[in-house]
């Protein structure tokens, strides 16, 4: 598959990603649409892994928060544009808002090492919220915000290795649907560390 870059304000780098998916809007940030039947997990029962969701990629090496508001036009369940860390097709991370079984928006975390961990958070009301990731040495910590000044924790994680290079940046996705329209804006690069998980900064 050909990838394009598509340049992201506040990002550190241009970003890279399918280009028939990806564009960046005039206010500096980032839109996609995901085709039908797209998704990325690793089903820990067994079934046919899905790894064809759209992403977006940069590289961020060192600790780092990166943070976006999310605008989902949700249609079908699972339906979800979110905020992703890739090492490769088997060592991964997504935070995700995502349109539940029961039609409610709802914070969706998910961990890979091998197969998926698949984690339901907070329920939300609209079709925006923002989400934040960032890297503490050998961990990630996955975050949620209402307004993007105060941050909730959802998990802190490891993909397993210490040492593994990934990238870091955005995805979207239609498991169940026929598409998915997702936008991203007011996003923010900060290559340092965050000082507490917990103080809600």
């Amino acid at each position: 598959m050909a990838h394009d870059q598509v340049m992201v304000a506040g990002l550190p780098e241009a970003a890279r990603g399918d280009g028939k998916c990806w564009l960046a809007s005039p206010d500096g940030g980032v839109s996609a649409v995901a085709g039908p039947a797209t998704d990325l997990y690793l089903d820990p029962t067994g079934d046919a892994a899905a790894l064809n969701a759209p992403q977006l990629l940069f590289s961020a090496p060192g600790d780092f928060q990166l943070s976006a508001r999310v605008t989902v036009d949700f249609q079908a369940t699972y339906d979800a544009g979110g905020l992703i860390v890739w090492a490769d097709e088997r060592r991964w991370a997504k935070l995700c808002f995502e349109f539940s079984p029961d039609d409610e928006p709802m914070i969706v975390s998910v961990v890979t090492r091998g197969t998926s961990d698949d984690a339901n958070s907070i329920v939300l009301d609209g079709r925006t919220t923002w989400l934040r990731v960032c890297r503490l040495g050998p961990a990630y910590a996955f975050h949620t915000s209402t307004d993007g000044r105060r941050w909730s924790l959802i998990r802190v994680f490891t993909l397993g290795d210490d040492d593994l290079p990934t990238q870091v940046g955005f995805l979207a996705q239609s498991p169940t649907g026929g598409g998915c329209e997702v936008a991203f804006d007011d996003v923010r690069f900060r290559p340092e560390r965050l000082a507490d998980l917990r103080s809600g900064d």
